[in-house]
C-alpha cells in the first residue's frame, strides 16, 4: 500500500482539491428541497401507516431513516463550511438539521475538525474514532478490562446499543474550560429545540404516535451512521502510526476507505463513502466528491470496500502495531498470567 504515499507526495494534492471546494448555492438548495420534502411526507405515511399493522410503518422507517442521513450529511457539510457559500448559511442550515437529526451542531462540529486532524494518529485517539487498542495495550489489561473492551467491539453492542447511547450523550454538554462555552451553548440549544418540537408535535398527534414513528427512524439513521463511520475507517490495511511520523495525506487516503454502495444508497448517504477524498478535502461538498475522486488519478488507488465486504470488517478489532494492520481477537495470541507464586 506504498503508492498512494507516493502518489501523495509526487502531487501537489493541495492544488488538485482546492479546484473542487466551491460551493454551489443551486445545488444546496436542490439538496435541500430533495432531503426534507420527501423527509417530512415519509414521516407523514408514517404517522397515517399506524392505522395498520405496525410492520408497516417499521418497513416505512426504512427509507426515512436513509433520508435522515442524508440530513445528517447536509448537516456534516455545514459543519466543514462546504455545503454553502455563506457562513451564516452553512450556521443556520447546520443547526436546523443538527436538530433534526438530534445532533448539537457546533459541538459535533469542533469534536469533528479534532477527527479530522487526528485520524491514523495513535498518539491522539479519542476523537471521533472508534476505540481501537494496539495488540500491545490489549495484552497490557486485566481479564475485566479485556472483557470490557470485547464488550465494546461486539456488533451487537456497537451496531445495537451504539445508536442509544450517541443519542443520549448528545444530550449532554461537554465539561471543560470557558473554551467550550460555545459547545456547551450548542447542546442546551439543540436541547430546548428538540424540546418546544417534540411537545408540539406530541400535542397535534400524540407521544404515543411520535415514539412510534420518529424512534425506529432515528434509531436506524444512528446505526446506519456508526456503521458508515466504523467501515470507512475499520478495515485491514488502514493507517495508524505514532504522532512523529504519522502524515495528514497518507492518512487521509489509506486510513479511509473507498465504500462503494448501490445508486440509491449513495444518494442517500450524499457519497461519503468517497471517504478518502472527503478527509484530503474536507471543504469539498458532498456534491463534489464523485466528480474529484473520478479526475484525479491520487484517488483511484484505494482500499474498495463493498457492501457484502463491509460485514467481514467487524471482526477486526485490534492494531497490530509488528504488521500494521488490524487483526482480530483470534489472530493473536495473548500470554496467561502465571499464579502469583511462579511469578518472578
Amino acid at each position: 500500500m506504498a503508492q498512494p504515499t507516493q502518489q501523495a507526495a509526487a502531487i501537489d494534492w493541495r492544488t488538485i482539491v482546492s479546484r473542487y471546494q466551491r460551493s454551489d448555492t443551486g445545488r444546496a438548495i436542490a439538496q435541500v428541497a430533495t432531503t426534507l420534502v420527501p423527509l417530512a411526507a415519509l414521516f407523514y405515511l408514517m404517522f397515517r401507516s399506524l392505522a395498520l399493522p405496525y410492520w408497516t410503518t417499521l418497513l416505512l422507517a426504512l427509507p426515512t431513516a436513509g433520508l435522515l442521513v442524508r440530513t445528517f450529511i447536509i448537516m456534516h457539510d455545514c459543519a466543514h463550511g462546504s455545503f454553502l457559500p455563506s457562513k451564516r448559511a452553512n450556521s443556520i442550515i447546520g443547526w436546523i438539521t443538527g436538530v433534526l437529526t438530534m445532533t448539537p451542531f457546533k459541538q459535533w462540529r469542533h469534536d469533528h475538525a479534532l477527527h479530522h486532524a487526528s485520524s491514523g494518529d495513535l498518539d491522539r485517539r479519542g476523537h471521533g474514532d472508534v476505540d481501537t487498542l494496539t495488540v500491545r495495550e490489549y495484552a497490557a489489561l486485566t481479564r475485566t478490562k479485556r472483557l470490557k473492551y470485547r464488550l465494546l467491539r461486539n456488533p451487537f453492542v456497537l451496531f445495537g446499543l451504539g445508536p442509544i447511547h450517541v443519542i443520549l450523550t448528545n444530550r449532554i454538554p461537554p465539561r471543560g474550560t470557558t473554551t467550550e462555552k460555545r459547545q456547551r451553548a450548542s447542546v442546551w440549544a439543540t436541547n430546548a429545540a428538540l424540546a418546544v418540537l417534540v411537545a408540539a408535535v406530541c400535542l397535534w398527534v400524540g407521544w404515543r404516535a411520535v415514539v412510534l414513528v420518529y424512534a425506529p427512524a432515528m434509531y436506524l439513521a444512528a446505526a446506519s451512521g456508526i456503521w458508515l463511520f466504523y467501515v470507512q475507517h475499520q478495515f485491514e490495511g488502514t493507517y495508524w502510526r505514532e504522532h512523529a511520523s504519522w502524515d495528514y495525506a497518507t492518512a487521509a487516503i489509506r486510513g479511509s476507505s473507498y465504500l462503494k454502495l448501490p445508486a440509491v444508497l449513495r444518494w442517500m448517504t450524499g457519497s461519503i463513502g468517497l471517504h478518502h477524498v472527503h478527509h484530503l478535502g474536507p471543504r469539498i461538498p458532498n456534491y463534489a466528491l464523485q466528480r474529484c475522486h473520478e479526475e484525479n488519478e491520487v484517488f483511484h488507488d484505494v482500499t474498495v470496500i463493498t457492501l457484502a465486504q463491509s460485514v467481514r470488517t467487524f471482526r477486526l478489532t485490534l492494531w497490530d502495531e509488528a504488521r500494521e494492520r488490524l487483526v482480530g481477537f483470534r489472530d493473536v495470541v495473548i500470554p496467561r498470567a502465571l499464579p502469583a507464586g511462579q511469578r518472578t
